[in-house]
């Protein structure tokens, strides 16, 4: 297996469990970046960009990331926070007035980047094209009864927190949530990353796809626990109804797919892309820092806690990040990020200065805790030490 980048002195623990990743957990083709106190120490990839190809991964090769774009919409909505344009304990009705509607008058805009704003799920699922149609997604939420009482409780938002965030930028703004990452955000940082992938950027992402994990000298397989297991498999769960809330699931290698703005779960990004981010987010790279220290603090202060309606594990969040935990491990107590379903991670931990992205080309059944981002979370760790 070949592996190209360069890791700094201490982080040869990294390129090991990236090579280990290849070896004995099925990975197709990734890459892995890191970032301490703004400097690159981990810059890795290899494998194909096709997960069923055979062009090899090069420096630049892009991938969806899916909900790993939910902490950068969230970012958005911090940073018009931070300039005074946007209320985060304003109710979102303020913003969105039909959104008031079936007793949604008092969800607060950190509610929704919480998980606490009751609509995990549609009564009426969008197709992929209706998805796409910002008017009418938006329509669709702000007419949706709750689930449960808005800020009383918990549950992922995995598809409906694309038109809760989105619409309200869109109505704070004027502008979608993409072109506002596009000029605010990528921009300032030179970032390769993308909420809604320009046509012309469109040669440098790889296909994906599902993978399964190799069998190795007859380890058994993980399992998850039945109530998890049983929740995926009903139909008529809040954890189908939350997944599918875009039927049928959406082609990933659709041109159309990645080029709408889906903050929830189409992002594309590098790894680099991703671990920039999420440096400018906790302290600042190349002279840009996203966050002010009071939003630094907000954005990974424990808004959410406890089992989650949806997901069905224990969970916890700030605002629009999950943070370190037994559902989704990061580095530390004090990290924060967001995965991305069967495969990316992106996250800060601001106590060591470390900022992590990691992109995959294939997919595995894991929703929070992949096990190879994992691997290298903790290759991290044992350089660190």
């Amino acid at each position: 297996m070949d592996v190209n980048g360069v890791v700094a002195g201490g982080f040869e623990p990294v390129r090991e469990a990236f090579v280990r990743n290849f070896e004995t957990l099925g990975e197709r083709g990734a890459a892995v970046a890191v970032y301490r106190d703004g400097r690159k120490v981990v810059d890795l990839w290899g494998g194909t960009r096709d997960v069923d190809g055979t062009r090899p991964w090069e420096r630049g090769t892009a991938q969806i990331v899916r909900s790993a774009t939910k902490g950068v919409a969230a970012a958005v909505l911090l940073m018009l926070a931070e300039r005074g344009e946007l209320d985060l304990d304003a109710p979102v009705g303020h913003y969105w007035p039909e959104f008031k509607a079936q007793g949604k008058e008092r969800t607060l805009v950190w509610h929704a980047l919480a998980h606490r704003a009751g609509v995990p799920a549609l009564d009426r699922p969008l197709t992929p094209a209706e998805a796409a149609d910002p008017d009418l997604a938006a329509a669709v939420l702000a007419a949706q009864a709750p689930t449960w009482e808005p800020g009383t409780d918990h549950g992922y938002h995995a598809q409906t927190y694309s038109w809760l965030t989105g619409e309200l930028v869109r109505r704070t703004t004027g502008r979608s949530i993409g072109e506002w990452i596009a000029a605010e955000i990528v921009g300032p940082l030179g970032l390769d990353l993308w909420v809604g992938l320009p046509e012309a950027q469109a040669h440098r992402v790889g296909r994906v796809g599902s993978v399964e994990v190799p069998a190795q000298d007859g380890a058994l397989r993980a399992r998850p626990k039945r109530a998890i297991a049983e929740a995926y498999a009903d139909p008529a769960s809040l954890t189908r109804r939350a997944f599918a809330a875009i039927t049928p699931g959406p082609d990933e290698n659709d041109a159309a797919y990645r080029a709408a703005v889906l903050p929830a779960s189409n992002g594309i990004a590098t790894a680099d892309g991703l671990a920039r981010f999420y440096a400018a987010l906790s302290g600042g790279i190349d002279g840009v820092r996203l966050f002010a220290p009071q939003a630094l603090e907000r954005a990974r202060a424990e808004a959410s806690a406890g089992p989650d309606r949806v997901l069905v594990v224990t969970t916890r969040f700030g605002l629009g990040y999950m943070l370190h935990g037994s559902a989704s491990p990061l580095l530390g107590p004090g990290s924060f990020g967001h995965p991305g379903r069967g495969g990316a991670l992106g996250f800060a931990d601001p106590e060591t200065g470390v900022a992590f992205g990691y992109v995959t080309n294939g997919f595995r059944t894991s929703v929070t805790a992949d096990p190879r981002a994992q691997a290298l979370v903790r290759a991290v760790r044992t350089s660190l030490a």
